[in-house]
């Protein structure tokens, strides 16, 4: 794996990040963090209102302040992306949690989500975020052994609204 660094999202990184969600579409997956599903056409205006969402400001009323970081490579290319969540409301701390995150899907099963999710918690940390909850569904084993890798132990499960059964881990940080 290539050395790696989370970045705040900025113009420098347009055309990858683009090229990443391109790939995204193509594979037919759901693009996760949400973040990934805003529109590109106006970049400028993306980029403030991620840097407004962590302010607090223009967050619809069902959600809290959050952070966006992207992963990037020592080429620069976008590898994927990681929602920092500020606090939890009843809906997050049932399902969704603290962070959010996913890899593009060319540069899976590399070790990626496991580093990106190790530098998240640091930012977390920063944010004086010291009981992390992330949770995942069931059948998604590799974010499963992501989140342990990165000591989260399962508390939980439970079922989501469309039936799924989504399991529940906190990571405790000092």
């Amino acid at each position: 794996m290539r050395d790696v660094k989370l970045v705040e999202p900025s113009t420098n990184y347009k055309e990858s990040y683009i090229d990443m969600i391109a790939e995204w579409n193509t594979s037919n997956e759901n693009l996760v963090p949400f973040v990934l599903k805003m529109e590109t056409d106006d970049f400028e205006s993306l980029l403030q209102e991620l840097k407004g969402f962590s302010q607090g400001i223009g967050i619809p009323d069902t959600f809290v302040p959050h952070t966006t970081y992207w992963l990037v490579n020592d080429q620069e290319r976008v590898i994927g992306a990681i929602n920092i969540r500020h606090r939890l409301n009843g809906k997050l701390l049932k399902i969704g949690g603290h962070i959010g995150y996913g890899i593009r899907p060319s540069e899976r099963k590399k070790g990626y989500a496991k580093r990106m999710l190790s530098l998240a918690l640091e930012k977390a940390k920063n944010m004086n975020i010291y009981e992390v909850l992330i949770t995942c569904d069931k059948e998604n084993i590799g974010s499963a052994k992501t989140i342990t890798s990165n000591g989260g132990q399962l508390e939980s499960e439970v079922v989501t609204e469309d039936g799924r059964i989504a399991q529940r881990y906190w990571i405790h940080l000092n």
